[in-house]
């Protein structure tokens, strides 16, 4: 049986625990509130530019473009979202574990896909894995702004646009609520799955639809990835806030079994100290 000091220490040292957990746990539900508001104000942008993209592409006769129409499909491409910091429950986990069963099903070698890899722990668990990592980028801040993904962004589109690789998939973790956060699998090229449920707007093209779409579909396709980045960070910091409320709820279960233990003891030994006074005195008498 652990001694009344060890007792004592354990209890101190979870108390502090706890109480680093819960300040995390404080500063994850603000970083919340602010990376909602973030994803939500860029839907606006994302609905508004789907409609321009499918009002050009679909609206137009005989419009072809390269990033619309599927091709063989030789090498493929992974773009994974995940966190550069851990202590977010299956944040992380859930999301690589579904590329990486995705990648073993799909592929028999290294040659047939590459992985771009938006965070730490994604970029880690690939290459310790040997997996075909071509991009990555890490210490991303807590509240992105377009231009801080720009460049991955744009090298990930050009890989498809110079055949590096001939479909990319983009995996993050959608954010449902504070609690529930999904694992979503969305194909990003070719974007010839694009639609709008919004009526076509009839546009004036100047030089011409093609030209257009030259410039439009690739800021469309960077768009998608940053909307995606928005959407995982605010699902990592509602799993951090999950995950630091429940190691808050179970260091204060473990506490409260730790004091009882700890009063036990004492009483223990509070008795045998009586005890051994009585049985002295007895023994004198």
């Amino acid at each position: 049986m652990a001694s009344l000091r060890d007792i004592k220490n354990r209890i101190t040292s979870t108390k502090k625990t706890s109480q680093i957990t819960k300040a995390m746990e404080m500063v994850s539900a603000a970083k919340l509130n602010r990376a909602e508001m973030n994803a939500k104000s860029f839907v606006p942008y994302m609905e508004k530019i789907q409609e321009v993209v499918a009002s050009v592409a679909l609206g137009s006769r005989g419009v072809t473009h390269e990033m619309l129409v599927s091709r063989p499909v030789k090498k493929t491409g992974y773009l994974v979202i995940t966190s550069d910091r851990g202590l977010a429950g299956a944040f992380n986990s859930s999301i690589l574990r579904a590329v990486n069963n995705t990648i073993r099903e799909r592929h028999n070698s290294k040659d047939e896909y590459a992985i771009i890899a938006i965070g730490r722990m994604g970029r880690d668990f690939f290459r310790k894995r040997d997996m075909n990592v071509v991009l990555d980028i890490t210490g991303l801040p807590d509240q992105p702004s377009f231009t801080d993904i720009q460049e991955i962004a744009r090298k990930a589109v050009n890989l498809y646009a110079d055949g590096t690789f001939d479909e990319l998939h983009m995996y993050y973790n959608h954010h449902v609520s504070a609690i529930q956060q999904d694992v979503t699998a969305k194909k990003l090229l070719p974007l010839s799955e694009i639609n709008s449920s919004l009526p076509f707007t009839s546009y004036e093209f100047e030089p011409s639809p093609e030209e257009i779409l030259d410039v439009l579909l690739p800021q469309y396709a960077e768009s998608l990835i940053y909307g995606a980045l928005l959407d995982s960070k605010a699902s990592e910091h509602g799993a951090r806030m999950t995950a630091m409320k429940n190691a808050t709820d179970n260091a204060k279960d473990l506490i409260n079994n730790l004091t009882l233990s700890y009063n036990r003891a004492r009483q223990a030994a509070i008795t045998q100290e009586i005890t051994e006074i009585v049985g002295g005195a007895a023994a004198l008498e």
